[in-house]
């Protein structure tokens, strides 16, 4: 079906800068407006944005990640105190915002999640919009526009293009609230919004818990028999789990996988890397960035566009807890986390 624009577009003001020289490619995507970054508050403890806020400028925070008609709308001094210098924001005693001391697994170390019935983080959310004070020092991405020439084309002539997600429960779009808001569709969405005379298709491939091994074997009825014209590919999260598959097999098997879509379709290819999960869960080897390292070494190897997720996720976590982030608090994105799949995504300047 055809992509319809998601609501996003309308909260959220993004400018396309190229940095520095013309021989530097890096792609920055500055942030003029944060809207529904997410947060855990935990007692009466500061809990840090993204980004320090523009001081002067206003700050909402809310229980829902778009506004609908059972979104409360926090209130400054009743339910929280906001430092703007150090960007924080606290629940006071009297709080209104969920705290997350009464989350089933808050003070769990290693803990394996099939132990407790009803984890999750959905109820635990506050989301905050605001203006960041400098310019976020992310997503940063280099352009790939280079490794797909047919599908810019395509996309420039108004033409038809079949684009398949593949992956694990990531790709599928684990703990996003809406199919919209799952980070493939939002970009697709954002495609169809630049190209508006292309007709864009996407077909959700992906397979929750399958690591690249199930990806070789499921690769015909996912991905081959949609006929596609781009491909983007994310494993790694299973893959790195206790007793799954070492990193060398994991290349191996993506090099494997690229070369079965190259060999049977003409579809060009995007790779995008994993973001570490919760450290605190018993199954991660914690390992990720290894798993992120071997992704773009592969799309190096083979010349194929990549998507530096990784690196961007850990910039934004440098002042968030994984707990922030991670809607079933182990291993999925929640719908802000989505969103930075769709910055780093976008930033490849397709």
């Amino acid at each position: 079906m055809k992509i319809i624009s998601t609501p996003l577009a309308i909260f959220i003001t993004i400018v396309v800068l190229i940095s520095g020289c013309a021989t530097v490619t890096q792609q920055r995507l500055k942030l003029t407006k944060i809207a529904g970054e997410s947060c855990v508050l935990i007692g009466e403890e500061p809990a840090y944005l993204a980004v320090v806020p523009e001081p002067r400028l206003p700050i909402t925070l809310r229980n829902t990640y778009i506004e609908g008609p059972d979104t409360v709308v926090y209130e400054e001094g009743r339910d929280y105190v906001l430092d703007r210098k150090a960007g924080t924001i606290r629940r006071t005693a009297t709080s209104r915002m969920p705290d997350f001391r009464k989350n089933i697994l808050y003070g769990q170390e290693d803990f394996d999640h099939s132990k407790f019935p009803g984890f999750g983080n959905k109820d635990h959310f506050v989301y905050i919009d605001y203006t960041p004070s400098i310019s976020s020092p992310w997503p940063k991405q280099e352009r790939q526009f280079s490794y797909l020439p047919k599908t810019r084309k395509k996309l420039q002539n108004g033409d038809r293009v079949r684009i398949v997600a593949y992956g694990d429960s990531i790709t599928a779009g684990g703990d996003a609230t809406k199919p919209e808001l799952i980070f493939w569709q939002r970009w697709a969405s954002a495609l169809q919004g630049k190209y508006h005379n292309a007709e864009i298709t996407i077909a959700n491939g992906a397979t929750g818990g399958d690591s690249t091994v199930q990806g070789m074997s499921r690769l015909k009825e996912k991905v081959l028999d949609e006929h596609p014209d781009l491909v983007i590919i994310g494993f790694g999260m299973n893959d790195h789990n206790i007793n799954s598959v070492p990193v060398d097999q994991f290349a191996l098997n993506l090099m494997e996988i690229i070369g079965d879509i190259r060999a049977n379709t003409q579809a060009e290819i995007i790779l995008f890397s994993a973001f570490p999960p919760n450290p605190k869960w018993k199954f991660g080897t914690h390992h990720m960035q290894d798993y992120a390292e071997a992704t773009r070494m592969v799309a190096k190897d083979v010349g194929c566009a990549y998507a530096d997720v990784f690196n961007n996720w850990q910039t934004v976590a440098q002042r968030k807890k994984p707990e922030d982030l991670l809607g079933n608090n182990i291993n999925h994105p929640n719908d802000y986390g989505h969103w930075i799949y769709f910055q780093v995504l976008s930033a490849i300047s397709l």
